[in-house]
């Protein structure tokens, strides 16, 4: 099967943008640099192409309930025009997605998922919606996706907009005009930079692009890919489902336990996976097997996802005590860097242990997460 094109496809193949096949889009990888981009996103702004996420609207009279049943999050208590993050979990607790949820009304819902796990999700959702006065639908088609992340990014899309941008707090959204056009603008963002996303209509997305692309040329804007998204979220110290998340794992597991609400007022405090859930907590409280952590290298080697962690530096006397989800050469700190999970015993900041790099030990330190933070 072809992979899906954005609406955008046709742009980004005059940008020369170098695609890939990413959970079944064909989707930007990079323009050029992806080390420039990373570095422009950091310092001035990137534009971004997300239209491979899946939106899905969940609405009626319990509509709140339905996703507090459904999610693991307390999603009834959300205000109007505000987002959370969360997530969506198998009966035995194991993560099938991580989720931004968004109200868009008193009886309406935006959950966005992973490209990778929109047709799960909605599959989960149109099953546990028995039994409650609510509608699940498929709104992947009805939305294309832009964000403008960095420094620079308030100063570009205010000038496109006449949205109270200040008033937009970090996790909520609004009805707005960019561009001319009718709009969802929210402040979530998935780099560790200050930014907006814009859901618009397939068809509004090519004149956004050309309006942002002009409106930030004097503030450094470029187009920027998947690559440098990833090194970016990396940096942030923020998951990626199919490395830090998947279904063998637990929100707890992965340090995420805080968006289980266990104090949630309906449906009795019932909710999918809260059984295995509770167990998940309390031995993360008593006695965590492992935990996620980051890795920073002195060396040029870079530690790459599913490589060993190893618990002393030198061969022939180390064991097997982790492994790495994710890693980079970080282009803001300019040095490898990688997140794994490892043994509790050697979670802590400042531990010595060491990657196996194709046979060799690198030498990497534990750091706590993130490894980047913007200045407030």
């Amino acid at each position: 099967m072809s992979p899906r094109l954005t609406a955008l496809d046709a742009l980004h193949r005059a940008l020369g943008a170098t695609m890939t096949d990413f959970a079944g889009w064909d989707m930007p990888l990079r323009y050029g640099s992806e080390r420039e981009e990373h570095l422009a996103v950091r310092t001035k702004a990137g534009l971004f192409d997300l239209s491979h996420m899946g939106e899905i609207t969940v609405s009626g009279p319990q509509a709140g309930e339905l996703l507090d049943h459904a999610l693991v999050g307390f999603i009834s208590a959300l205000g109007v025009l505000r987002a959370r993050y969360t997530m969506i979990c198998r009966e035995d607790g194991g993560i099938l997605d991580d989720l931004i949820v968004y109200r868009t009304a008193e009886n309406e819902y935006m959950v966005v998922a992973n490209a990778s796990n929109a047709q799960v999700v909605l599959d989960a959702l149109t099953e546990r919606a028995a039994g409650f006065d609510a509608v699940v639908r498929d709104d992947r088609d009805a939305y294309a996706l832009l964000a403008v992340q960095g420094p620079e990014a308030n100063a570009i899309l205010s000038s496109v907009t006449d949205a109270d941008l200040p008033g937009l707090k970090y996790y909520a959204l609004l009805p707005a005009t960019v561009a001319g056009k009718q709009v969802w603008l929210a402040r979530t963002g998935y780099t560790g930079e200050d930014g907006f996303e814009i859901f618009s209509a397939p068809a509004d997305a090519e004149h956004l692009w050309q309006a942002l692309t002009e409106a930030g040329a004097p503030h450094g804007l470029v187009p920027a890919g998947l690559s440098c998204r990833d090194t970016l979220r990396l940096e942030a110290g923020m998951p990626l489902y199919g490395h830090e998340l998947d279904t063998s794992l637990t929100p707890f597991d992965a340090g995420l336990g805080r968006v289980v609400r266990f104090d949630k007022t309906t449906n009795s405090g019932e909710f999918v996976g809260r059984k295995a859930l509770e167990a998940a907590a309390a031995q993360a409280e008593v006695n965590p097997p492992r935990k996620l952590v980051g890795l920073v290298s002195e060396g040029k080697r870079v530690p790459r996802a599913e490589y060993a962690v190893v618990s002393a530096p030198t061969e022939g006397e180390s064991a097997v005590i982790g492994r790495i989800t994710s890693g980079s050469p970080s282009p803001t700190l300019g040095k490898p860097i990688a997140i794994a999970y490892v043994d509790a015993a050697f979670a802590a900041p400042g531990t010595a242990v060491a990657v196996d790099v194709r046979g060799k030990h690198e030498p990497v330190e534990v750091v706590a997460l993130p490894f980047y933070k913007r200045a407030r």
